[in-house]
């Protein structure tokens, strides 16, 4: 059986994520959301009690995913396919939705000071778990010398700004497996010592 309130607020959700994305968070309005999902106001109110409330869950959704994306590398097994897997895991997301990708990059950052903390919380998250697993590739041989932060600093920056030309000049999803590759040579250009298998 089908979940009305479910299927309800997944419709409100898809439509604002749009209008975010059109409009940017600060031009968006809760009529032009109301009126994209084909509802009531007063339904709207139902399910979120705000716009920020329903972008806010529009990110934690999207974030969540993209943390899910990520797997830890196993310097056991194939580490050139697993750093290719989690590159192309991570920019299929993002070119998968040209919505939240804009969103996410563009219109989160400086939304207001709470939000701003816990972007800035999830964004040390990732480079915790970035950092701890160059450190260990570091004492394994397959990262080079360096500070693993400045690293990480340096490869979620590299990867942002390729998301971001990406969703902008429209690549389609069939490009993440070259991008992936494209990211695999510039990290093994770099801080990768990986051994020919």
């Amino acid at each position: 059986m089908i979940d009305k309130k479910a299927e309800r607020r997944a419709q409100i959700l898809a439509c604002a994520r749009n209008v975010f994305a059109r409009r940017g968070y600060h031009a968006a309005k809760i009529d032009e959301i109301v009126e994209a999902a084909g509802v009531a106001r007063g339904t709207f109110y139902l399910y979120f009690d705000d716009k920020r409330a329903i972008f806010a869950e529009l990110v934690d959704r999207f974030l969540a995913r993209l943390h899910l994306s990520i797997q830890r590398i196993d310097v056991e097994g194939d580490i050139v396919a697993q750093v290719k897997s989690n590159a192309r895991a991570v920019i299929t997301l993002f070119l998968q939705d040209h919505a939240m990708t804009k969103i996410l990059l563009t219109d989160a950052p400086g939304l207001d000071a709470e939000f701003d903390r816990k972007l800035l919380a999830i964004y040390e998250e990732m480079l915790e778990y970035l950092v701890s697993s160059l450190e260990e590739g570091q004492s394994v041989g397959i990262v080079g010398p360096g500070d693993a932060r400045i690293f990480a600093f340096l490869t979620v920056g590299a990867i942002k700004e390729l998301l971001q030309q990406a969703v902008r000049r429209d690549f389609g999803e069939d490009r993440a497996e070259w991008l992936a590759d494209q990211v695999y040579a510039f990290l093994s250009s770099g801080y990768l010592r990986i051994p020919p298998r």
